[in-house]
């Protein structure tokens, strides 16, 4: 796991070396053990690499590396899992002998690129990557991203320079970056509480987005993007060509699967252990990597006192039975508010996923013991997990039902009746009306349903859920959303059903864009690196294929993976109400961070800055500190905004 940063100039740069050093020392916590620069000035490009060592720890895994015919130069970041089935195809298929300086596995992708090709060499690869490599003969840059989106990867033009880089600070420290907001990317950042690719918070950056490559020279300055892997296809692949065989065959086909992913991704010459929540997700990466150890897996969670949001009590079952070498830590309310003030420096662009304080914080623990940590991430998305699947499709079979023009007069009428004049009314009728519909915040749930009313197809429905501001050019000054997977450029998913839709979704935007971000920024920013078994891409595929019944059975998420996990775990262990991963940001915003909010709120402040209409965050706010509403999300995704905004000194308003 490493940072990489680099440019490619029209112009001969000056001071190259201090400019890619400058690149590389802003993300050095990505990679605090070695520094490497390496630039052709003729040529105008330059790379620059930050190294956690993982694999190989001697100098022969330094970067940028060089290939051996001298054709190729790579910054890479990430782990090939397979790379020495690579090396023995490599030798196998080669007429001449292939002389290896080490064993790590950029090494082995600059032999691939020398004999195969770049992109033949990427479609072998089996593992989470983001890399960079120049063309000496061709004078090409390539930039390449893994299937998923494990790795980041930025890119743009600023002026004459293309700038690239594993985070935006890479991007900021060369002197021709130019720092405007994009207004259309904050407006979708308001919406879905994070940048979605390709899009960056800056104007002319870009994510490289998953599973893609992308070519640009001084010749052709336009980049190329080409895919070659599609999440999009392999579902509708999958779909249309499911598994055959038993339940059992199938779970057992799974474990095996599993079980490769999970060795393949404990070899490391440094200390590893593995996230436990107690989960089924995590609860299985634990079972399996402790199957396949002689010695007990170390493990890690942290605990909140506040009940509702604790998960170490369930971990620490979990350990106990498989016999891990657990270690928890309990964090009080203000350890976790001290974090909030590191969250700009982290995730580098606005990001308002509240569960990255206390991932955060497990990483920040882990990163005391190991170097390298296995998670659970991306079981919901690959074996519906999320209950809003089922909700969302049944809702939907129920309005689809009733007339629009009647599900627009419901809407209208709900929102008629003010939520606090609601909550009156369910007080006085509470008392005769059955317990199975009583509702908490009555008002602010129908108000919320009310919203979905005029949905006009389940993708409509969906977006509308998974919107925090569902009219974000409503408080984004000039903030015209440019379209998204999810909005105004829906992926071709034809053949899947209205749960499938929203897995396939969720694995093509929510997946890399929040989750992975997520795990990734809060890893980096403490030096560790984490590693993802349900996303060898083996797996993913294997996934799309099990028959949905195997996913969703008789109303339980995750059916397989949970029989995969059961043939290790006593069943009592893990049937219990799943808890969210997260911290009680609307009490704080009532309490220890009224003050600190309501600094960052201040409409004069809003006014002078010229991002929002202050009009109706001031409104929200009033609202949610009264009690008559919860604004928790809407609010946290302007207070992150405006701390982001804070740390990168750009109080004058951007075009």
């Amino acid at each position: 796991m490493c940072g990489l940063a680099g440019f490619l100039s029209l112009a001969q740069p000056e001071f190259a070396d201090s400019q890619l050093k400058s690149m590389a020392d802003a993300i050095a916590y990505r990679g605090p053990d070695a520094s490497g620069y390496w630039h052709d000035t003729p040529a105008g490009v330059g790379l620059g690499h930050r190294r956690l060592s993982i694999l190989d720890l001697s100098e022969a895994g330094s970067q940028p590396m060089r290939s051996p015919g001298g054709r190729f130069v790579i910054a890479f970041n990430g782990e090939i899992y397979n790379h020495l089935d690579i090396r023995r195809h490599l030798e196998d298929s080669c007429s001449r002998e292939l002389q290896w300086r080490g064993h790590s596995d950029t090494e082995t992708l600059l032999a691939g690129f020398d004999v195969l090709g770049i992109e033949a060499t990427v479609r072998m690869a089996v593992g989470m990557f983001a890399f960079a490599v120049w063309d000496c003969q061709s004078e090409k840059l390539t930039l390449g991203r893994d299937r998923l989106g494990e790795k980041p990867l930025y890119y743009g033009w600023q002026g004459d320079t293309f700038l690239f880089g594993s985070e935006l600070k890479s991007l900021r420290a060369h002197p021709a970056f130019r720092a405007t907001i994009d207004r259309g990317a904050l407006s979708l950042f308001m919406r879905y509480a994070y940048v979605p690719a390709p899009y960056s918070i800056y104007q002319g950056v870009m994510k490289l987005n998953p599973g893609c490559l992308l070519e640009v020279s001084r010749q052709h300055s336009t980049p190329s993007v080409q895919p070659y892997w599609s999440g999009a296809e392999l579902a509708r692949t999958g779909v249309k060509e499911p598994l055959t065989g038993s339940p059992d065959e199938m779970v057992a086909g799974l474990e095996r699967l599993l079980a490769d992913a999970v060795g393949r991704q404990m070899v490391a010459d440094v200390p590893l252990g593995a996230f436990l929540s107690g989960g089924i997700d995590s609860s299985t990466v634990v079972a399996l990597m402790q199957s396949q150890s002689s010695r007990p897996v170390k493990t890690f969670t942290i605990g909140f006192h506040e009940a509702g949001y604790n998960e170490a009590e369930d971990a620490m079952r979990v350990a106990r039975h498989l016999g891990t070498d657990h270690t928890e830590m309990y964090v009080s309310a203000q350890q976790a508010m001290d974090v909030i003030g590191r969250l700009p420096m982290l995730y580098d662009e606005p990001f308002a996923d509240s569960s990255q304080i206390p991932t955060h914080l497990v990483a920040g623990l882990a990163r005391q013991h190991v170097t390298v940590s296995l998670s659970g991430d991306a079981g919901d998305e690959l074996f519906c997990g999320y209950n809003r699947y089922q909700l969302t499709s049944k809702l939907w079979r129920r309005l689809s039902l009733v007339p629009l023009p009647l599900r627009s007069l419901m809407a209208k009428t709900l929102t008629s009746v003010s939520p606090d004049a609601w909550n009156r009314i369910a007080e006085v009728a509470s008392p005769i009306l059955p317990k199975s519909v009583r509702l908490s915040q009555t008002g602010d749930k129908l108000h919320k349903g009310a919203g979905v009313l005029a949905s006009r197809s389940v993708d409509d429905l969906y977006l509308g859920l998974v919107s925090q501001w569902q009219d974000p050019a409503s408080v984004v000054i000039n903030g015209d959303e440019p379209p998204t997977l999810l909005r105004g450029n829906a992926p071709d998913l034809a053949g899947l059903d209205d749960v499938q839709r929203m897995m396939a979704l969720d694995m093509l935007t929510y997946l890399p864009d929040d989750i992975l971000t997520k795990v990734d920024r809060a890893a980096m920013g403490v030096s560790l690196e984490t590693r993802v078994p349900f996303l060898d891409h083996r797996v993913v595929e294997f996934a799309w294929r099990l028959p949905q019944d195997m996913k969703l059975k008789d109303g339980q998420t995750k059916w397989a993976l949970r029989q995969v996990l059961y043939r290790h775990v006593p069943k009592a262990l893990i049937e219990r109400p799943k808890k969210g991963f997260g911290v009680p940001i609307d009490a704080w915003l009532r309490g220890p961070l009224r003050e600190w909010a309501e600094a960052l709120l201040d409409e004069a402040r809003l006014e002078k800055e010229g991002y929002f209409h202050p009009s109706p965050i001031r409104q929200k706010w009033r609202e949610h500190l009264s009690g008559q509403r919860n604004w928790q999300y809407q609010l946290w995704n302007v207070l992150m905004f405006q701390m982001w905004l804070e740390s990168q000194n750009l109080t004058t308003p951007s075009s």
